[in-house]
């Protein structure tokens, strides 16, 4: 007689030896490393190579807006699926593999003629769509472990990994086209972290198991025996609206409206990478290295504010709208220096976007529906992302001043909207604790 396989073995299908969640936190910070060398090495070449393909301001604008569009709204899908199905790694793989298969395929781009611009904004809207597809599973993996060693030291920490790939990334990038001369030998280098990012992936995997909490999932939507006519249309009705953050507490959306409004301002690095190249100040290769720098200021800064988030709580978010109003000032000046500096105050306000501020989400929302709330939290983000791309492109060619001055506009409504939302906190946790 046979006997049966150990538990957590790969007999069972579940993983072997279970990692304790430090190192689950580390090695997804590991996997976020190779892959941000991947996508933000991309990213840091998006406005040289869309200017060299024959792009404007605008096109420029549209499509990094797009992108960080499409990066934000889709996870209002790929959230709530994630939720339903419980395959959080299998989704989180899914979206890590169409990253690191876009991104490579932008080298052949400069060598399609006319249809090069097209189809190079088409892969830049797929590496998005990977970013959109794994991040709500992914943030659901990370809260469950970073959430029993500290929240904001586990999301800091893991971002600080993240930055240091998007510190290393663009300098791949810069030194490849320094040395080959030409933009398309730079994505075509990043091939190699990409499939590091797979295989730390596929081993992270083996040694962690799904989350154990799970959001109720009807019957037949599990394989049982399906249902008709207006029941079936009910249950429909009823996944659409907690898709669309039905039940989600009421702060959260006050939260992801204050977001919406700091994403929106925050202008991209394609913009000012076109900016520092049309302008004269810096060359082509020379722009991955003032990103990477600029993602080495955002690394240190998700680390910084997550660890003061944990120690003196959500008033550390008021330095955001702060952060984004000064961008368009500094960033899109006519001095390379003053340029710098506005980079790496862009970088610390991205930073503290992409991490300390999920913390908050963690924190008001219960684990089953935490990643439907990435999901509709980015969702949020993504509409004002596209609007934002547009007015920064359009603005930028009417006047810079203007659009300093908008931006700032913005940041300040964003603020009022940010003290409301940490009110409501405060507020709920005394009504929890009395």
């Amino acid at each position: 007689m046979s006997t049966p396989p150990p538990r957590g073995s790969r007999a069972t299908g579940q993983p072997g030896t279970r990692w304790a969640p430090w190192r689950v936190v580390v090695m997804l910070g590991v996997t976020s490393l190779a892959a941000d060398m991947v996508y933000e090495g991309a990213r840091s070449l998006y406005g040289p190579l869309l200017a060299s393909l024959g792009a404007t301001a605008v096109v420029v604008g549209v499509v990094t807006g797009a992108g960080e569009a499409v990066a934000l709204i889709l996870r209002l899908v790929s959230g709530p699926l994630t939720d339903r199905t419980g395959r959080y790694w299998a989704v989180t793989i899914v979206g890590y593999a169409l990253t690191v298969v876009s991104v490579p395929l932008l080298a052949f781009t400069p060598f399609l003629g006319a249809a090069g611009l097209a189809v190079a904004s088409v892969l830049i809207l797929l590496e998005r769509v990977g970013k959109a597809v794994r991040s709500p599973a992914k943030s659901a993996l990370l809260a469950d472990a970073a959430t029993r060693v500290g929240t904001g030291r586990g999301f800091g920490v893991h971002k600080a990994l993240d930055q240091t790939g998007a510190f290393l990334g663009p300098l791949l990038v810069a030194a490849v086209v320094g040395a080959t001369g030409a933009l398309w030998w730079g994505p075509a280098a990043l091939a190699v972290p990409g499939v590091a990012a797979m295989i730390v992936l596929f081993a992270t995997r083996a040694h962690t198991p799904e989350p154990a909490h799970r959001a109720a999932v009807p019957e037949a939507s599990l394989g049982g025996t399906q249902r008709l006519g207006a029941e079936a249309e009910q249950e429909h009705r009823s996944w659409f609206a907690r898709a669309v953050g039905a039940g989600l507490p009421r702060v959260f959306f006050w939260y992801a409206a204050a977001a919406g409004l700091m994403t929106g301002g925050l202008v991209t690095f394609g913009l000012i990478g076109y900016h520092l190249v049309v302008s004269g100040l810096a060359s082509d290769a020379a722009v991955p290295v003032i990103y990477a720098f600029g993602m080495l200021a955002e690394a240190l800064g998700a680390l910084v504010i997550g660890w003061f988030y944990d120690r003196i709580g959500t008033r550390v978010l008021y330095a955001v709208p702060v952060l984004v109003a000064i961008v368009p000032a500094v960033a899109m000046s006519g001095r390379l220096w003053v340029s710098i500096g506005g980079v790496l105050v862009w970088g610390l306000a991205f930073g503290i976007q992409d991490s300390t501020i999920k913390a908050l989400v963690a924190d008001v929302v219960e684990a089953p529906r935490r990643a439907t709330a990435y999901g509709v939290f980015a969702a949020v983000q993504g509409v004002m992302a596209i609007g934002g791309g547009l007015m920064a492109g359009w603005l930028y060619d009417v006047s810079v001043t203007w659009l300093a001055i908008v931006v700032a506009a913005t940041q300040l409504v964003a603020a009022v909207v940010l003290g409301v939302a940490l009110r409501k906190v405060r507020r709920d946790r005394a009504l929890m604790l009395s």
